[in-house]
């Protein structure tokens, strides 16, 4: 029998800050919204934008980083795999919400301080320290 794949990737902005709770067993997790865009020129030259959100959620350790270090507006790269919920609310009513549930978590651009809201310049995964314009990652 063959394996299949569910995996995601994502680069986007945060549409909102990260919301942390706790299971009833005491696991951290965070959610939050994350819109990526693209444009494109049609044929008749008129220029074209599209806005695609998606909703995360983050378990563990990599929730608590996420609630700790990511700010609405701040960039992010979201790997994880696609997961669809179903559930009737208490009126009979039937939901669907698909989210992507998050296994890493790489902070691109800007580096917000959550506290002040200003930038501390651009950070490198998980709020390393950026690279040197020189330097390469190999």
């Amino acid at each position: 029998m063959s394996r299949g794949l569910n995996k995601v990737m994502i680069i986007g902005n945060l549409g909102r800050d990260p919301e942390m709770r706790y299971t009833p067993s005491g696991k951290p997790v965070t959610s939050f919204s994350v819109a990526t865009s693209r444009a494109w020129t049609s044929p008749d030259g008129e220029r074209h934008e599209e806005t695609e959100w998606f909703n995360v959620v983050a378990w563990g350790n990599l929730a608590e980083t996420c609630n700790q270090y990511l700010t609405k507006g701040q960039q992010v790269y979201i790997e994880g795999r696609l997961q669809t919920r179903r559930w009737e609310d208490p009126e009979g009513r039937k939901h669907v919400n698909t989210e992507i549930v998050a296994d890493r978590m790489i902070m691109l651009g800007e580096r917000l301080n959550k506290a002040s809201g200003s930038s501390e310049g651009g950070a490198g995964p998980l709020g390393e320290p950026p690279m040197d314009d020189n330097e390469f990652p190999f």
